[in-house]
């Protein structure tokens, strides 16, 4: 493991020392439905807050800004990977926008009581201009078919070696969606992560969880996401 995975068990340990609806849209298109004049449309980022869950609709969990002082990139121009179909999930995988949105929107759900076993889920938003969210969704099914055996996710901060990818089954969600697994090893414990990225007309939602208090004490980890967390983050998006 790179300076990577170290980067990863820091971001969430400082998550855990941290702790103490848009306008409609037409499926098919993603264009605006006709129900407001574009002027009465909320902004990409306002649109983008208002999907976003909230601690009321989580209960049992707190919700926090995302720091990404840690992170192996802060934006997604400073990330790449060694195979270059494989980069949409280099950025699933590090909280980093998808293609090319108008905007995005990451905020870090964390269990309201911690346990060894507790992992972190970042959900992070983003919206496109009308087709595009298709796109970015179709570049990440290509990286599952392509990056079977793992890859490289490389920043300017450091790199995260990914041993394998596998796809997931999920319940059905938004207009589409697709899970899969990222399997890593840090000190020779390996830990599986797990990522649901669902598209809901031109606005795309990744769920990302991991269990950073695991990965820094070596200790073997498989951070599923939360069924409560994604049944009310997928409930937003309609």
């Amino acid at each position: 493991m790179n300076r990577s995975t170290p980067a990863l068990a820091l971001l969430c340990l400082a998550a855990l020392t941290a702790c103490g609806e848009g306008g409609e849209t037409e499926d098919s298109t993603g264009e605006p439905r006709p129900s407001a004049t574009r002027s009465e449309q909320p902004a990409p980022a306002e649109r983008l807050a208002g999907l976003m869950v909230t601690p009321a609709e989580v209960k049992g969990f707190t919700l926090q800004d995302y720091d990404d002082e840690f992170a192996i990139a802060k934006s997604s121009a400073e990330l790449s990977a060694d195979q270059p179909a494989c980069t949409p999930l280099g950025l699933a995988l590090n909280q980093l926008p998808l293609g090319a949105p108008q905007a995005d929107l990451t905020r870090v759900l964390m269990p309201e009581t911690e346990g060894l076993n507790s992992a972190h889920t970042y959900i992070t938003l983003t919206t496109y201009a009308p087709g595009k969210a298709r796109a970015v969704l179709a570049d990440v099914k290509k990286g599952l078919t392509a990056c079977g055996d793992g890859f490289t996710a490389k920043g300017d901060n450091g790199s995260s070696v990914y041993d394998s990818i596998a796809q997931e089954d999920t319940a059905p969600a938004g207009d589409d969606t697709v899970g899969f697994t990222a399997t890593m090893s840090f000190r020779g414990v390996s830990h599986t992560l797990h990522t649901q990225v669902v598209r809901a007309g031109d606005v795309v939602g990744v769920y990302f969880s991991a269990n950073g208090l695991a990965i820094a004490n070596a200790r073997t980890s498989d951070a599923k996401l939360p069924p409560v967390v994604v049944k009310a983050q997928n409930a937003k998006l309609g």
